[in-house]
């Protein structure tokens, strides 16, 4: 121990005497390690933390498909929720939920809070033990219990300052009093939504119809139920669940039967996660790279540090220094670099964590989750360990067994470099070039990515000058037999807003494009005919006011738009989208006056006008075939008289997103109607960056990676031919003392560099064709093989290689032959 004290000594010592390299590898090593440290974290925390609930592993999502509609994602509907929780073998319990939002009011100004509707199963699923109160019994979830309510433990705190008292109190939402029975502990995150408020689900059994898939669903399994046993239960239980319940007005039960519904059960922990996983392991594998192109040139600086040290290494050895003595030496500096090295890189990792969650970047789920934790730092220390590792083995195996001799004579005047002592350097610049090749074409893929997700019109312009907001306006407040007098309540609304000054236009719907508003049902056209029992296709619904496709700016392919008096008359018209006209009819212009209706028994609705197409589910998804109907309608969707109260106002103004601007609002709003409160406030330009928040992420981390791996391998590149160009000084005196021209002498040393260039090039795209194939799954408008890519990405690092070689070479055309000849 105390001799390996002394080396440790002997070892700071060193690095202290050489500052410049000393700060040079740990900035390397730092940000090569943090970088994994960080991307190392986020996939710790978002898909190798199990879920942080009781037995994790045997929760599941519940999910189906109806390939006899074309449909590979269906939720959960009450009839199939009652027969699971009723006839299942394997759930232990099943619990089904919904997002929501509820107006609160009666304390102050009204406020729209983020709410979960659940069974009274669901909350217990998840392990929860209340702060304070009870969770929900089966009374409150019973449709004649109780008006019930639980908060959330960042409502309580915020709404009424964390007084206990508040169990048995009462709050208003939406206009009715519910009495408030619990409060959730501080650390319950319910999956990946925000929820102030959980209230009752309330489902009637009595009233239940086959149809209305309107909500999700999760089930803890019994203990030894694997998930093909359940999907084996489920499928068997979803015909027994189609015979036990009435079908709609106008359907039938062969209609449910012909759409040929299958389970598809995942563990919760990828029902939170989602696809994510493809990109996260994308951008580890890339970070991995880096952190392997920084090893490569760490160790070439450890190279020359130790060539520069062979004659102390051979009178090291004369004076009796064994292998093993001097072996050490060189392994314990690169384990300090090393050490030294990851203790930066965790401290730049845990900064760039703290920017990363407070940036909430949409599209990564368990963002709570993600912190340097225990499983965090042993990855941080096992990428020390192997850095050093990889950084000291060269110079190990290269001059360790040194012998005193050669390392005097080869310290002697006069002696240029030999081949033999320079290829290891040069192998290391063709592993960094290979490497860079790889990160450059995977960012250029990205980058195509990106450029075609840009050039795709989303179905709205300037989207940041468009504001969206919803209101709903309860039944408390207008009774259901003066539906139209909502109606009235929201024109009047729309009419305020439109004379606040800077709008352009102000329109009425019930779904904003990309903000993830799911309302599928299916369309007849009275010009087709279906067999017995088929379901017609499924279609996106939107119930809309007058006015909204100018407000977007993007004017109707075919037709005319909705009036007010279209409105008020209840008349029975439609708008459809231009794939949905082209799906029925093969042109916008020949599906108008063609007749549509929701569902058998109901009034058929004339086609007025044909929509431009509405990128609904994201830019890299197709369009949404979408069919557009009045607000006011007669018989439709199993009403009478049905009226849409939660609506979304969409305004155009050059002032959207303004604090100001939305004060405006909320005045003119609160003056129709001072109870309503406003909810969902975003901009389109929002959604719209939301949409392509994942492709940005990954094109910034492949970028940055792909940056820093060139960056690093041309540096490596320039260091190879100048510190050739500083060893064979003698050499190159004799050259030009015999004659050879200073070109001449140039085009050598660059013709070397390119040399180790084209051998990195190619074996970098061997190893890009090998690799890009897990690219393909976040990839749009592009192939993992597009050829201008990869030639892009080679002429860049041959360009830029050039340019390394070329500086230093230039110092060899200017060596004088005589003090070459006269040096050392």
């Amino acid at each position: 121990m105390a001799h390996l004290f002394d080396q440790f000594k002997q070892v700071l010592r060193r690095l202290a005497h050489a500052p410049l390299f000393t700060t040079i590898t740990l900035i390397t090593l730092a940000v090569g390690i943090g970088a994994n440290t960080v991307v190392f974290s986020v996939v710790d925390g978002v898909l190798l933390k199990p879920l942080p609930y009781p037995d994790s592993d045997r929760l599941i999502g519940i999910w189906h498909s109806a390939p006899g509609v074309n449909l590979p994602v269906i939720n959960m509907a009450a009839f199939m929720y009652f027969t699971y929780r009723e006839q299942s073998t394997t759930f232990q319990d099943i619990g089904a939920y919904n997002t929501d939002s509820y107006a609160v009011t009666g304390m102050g100004q009204p406020d729209k809070v983020p709410a979960l509707d659940v069974t009274d199963g669901t909350l217990p699923l998840l392990g929860v033990k209340p702060a304070l109160g009870r969770l929900f019994s089966r009374q409150d979830d019973s449709p004649s219990g109780p008006q019930t309510a639980i908060l959330s433990y960042g409502y309580w705190q915020r709404r009424f300052g964390g007084s206990k008292s508040v169990v048995g109190n009462t709050i208003t939402i939406d206009g009715t009093a519910h009495q408030i029975i619990g409060v959730l502990p501080r650390d319950f995150q319910f999956l990946d939504e925000k929820a102030d408020l959980y209230l009752p689900m309330r489902l009637d059994r009595s009233k239940t119809q086959l149809g209305n898939f309107n909500f999700e669903a999760l089930a803890r399994l019994k203990s030894g139920v694997t998930l093909e046993q359940a999907n084996t239960d489920v499928a068997r239980m979803i015909p027994i669940a189609i015979h036990a319940f009435p079908a709609p007005q106008g359907f039938s039960t062969a209609v449910f039967e012909s759409a040929k519904f299958q389970p598809t059960l995942h563990t919760l922990k990828n029902v939170v996660v989602g696809d994510v996983g493809k990109v996260l392991w994308v951008l580890l594998g890339s970070i991995i790279v880096v952190l392997l192109v920084a090893c490569a040139n760490v160790a070439n600086l450890l190279l020359v540090r130790v060539e520069g040290r062979r004659q102390e290494l051979a009178i090291r050895s004369a004076l009796g220094a064994g292998r093993t003595q001097i072996v050490g030496g060189i392994l314990i500096e690169s384990v300090v670099l090393s050490l030294a090295g990851t203790v930066i890189g965790l401290g730049l990792a845990f900064g760039a964590l703290r920017i990363l969650v407070a940036a909430e970047p949409s599209g990564l789920p368990r963002l709570h989750e993600i912190g340097i934790n225990l499983p965090v730092l042993l990855f941080a220390f096992g990428v020390a360990l192997f850095v050093a590792f990889v950084i000291g083995l060269i110079p190990v195996f290269k001059y360790s067994g040194v012998r005193m001799s050669t390392g005097l004579r080869e310290a002697g005047r006069g002696n240029s470099q030999g081949r033999e002592r320079h290829r290891a350097r040069k192998t290391l610049v063709v592993v960094q070039v290979a490497l860079a090749l790889v990160l450059l074409i995977s960012s250029g893929l990205m980058i195509r990515t990106f450029r075609a997700l840009v050039r795709v019109s989303p179905g709205f312009a300037d989207p940041n000058s468009l504001l969206g907001f919803s209101i709903y306006i309860p039944p408390t407040q207008i009774p259901d037999t003066e539906k139209q007098r909502v109606l009235r309540v929201q024109q009047a609304i729309e009419e305020k807003l439109g004379a606040i000054p800077g709008v352009q236009s102000v329109a009425i719907t019930t779904g904003i494009p990309l903000s993830g508003e799911m309302n599928f049902n299916p369309v007849a056209a009275e010009d087709h005919s279906y067999r017995e029992g088929e379901l017609p296709p499924i279609h996106r619904f939107r119930y809309i006011g007058p006015g909204l496709f100018s407000t977007f700016g993007s004017p109707l392919v075919a037709g005319r738009d909705f009036t007010w008096d279209d409105e008020f008359a209840k008349r029975p018209i439609a708008i459809i989208s231009d794939n949905f006209a082209r799906e029925y009819w093969g042109s916008p212009q020949n599906a108008l006056g063609k007749m549509i209706r929701e569902a058998p028994g109901e009034q058929w609705h004339q086609i007025v006008g044909v929509a431009r197409n509405v990128y609904d589910d994201g830019l890299d998804k197709p369009p949404s075939s979408v069919a557009y109907w009045p607000l006011y309608q007669d018989q439709f969707n199993g009403d009478k008289e049905m009226m849409r109260r939660s609506v979304s106002f969409v305004i155009r103004s050059p002032r959207a997103g303004s604090s100001a601007f939305f004060g405006e609002i909320q005045r003119a709003v609160w003056s129709v109607d001072p109870d309503l409160p406003l909810a969902e406030t975003t901009t389109l330009g929002e959604l719209y960056n939301k949409s392509m928040a994942r492709t940005s992420f990954t094109l910034v981390i492949l970028c940055v990676a792909g940056g820093m791996s060139l960056l690093l391998g041309i540096v490596g590149i320039y260091g190879v031919i100048s510190y050739a160009v500083a060893q064979r000084t003698r050499e190159i005196g004799i050259r030009m003392a015999l004659g050879a021209q200073r070109e001449m002498l140039t085009g050598m040393f660059v013709r070397e560099g390119l040399i180790l260039t084209g051998v990195g090039l190619a074996a970098g795209l061997a190893v890009a064709l090998a690799c890009v194939r897990f690219l393909r799954a976040i990839l749009f408008g592009v192939s993992p093989m597009d050829p201008w890519t990869y030639a892009i990405a080679a002429l860049s690092i041959v360009l830029i290689a050039w340019i390394a070689c070329y500086l230093p070479s230039r110092r060899a055309s200017a060596v004088n032959p005589v003090n070459a000849l006269r040096a050392e």
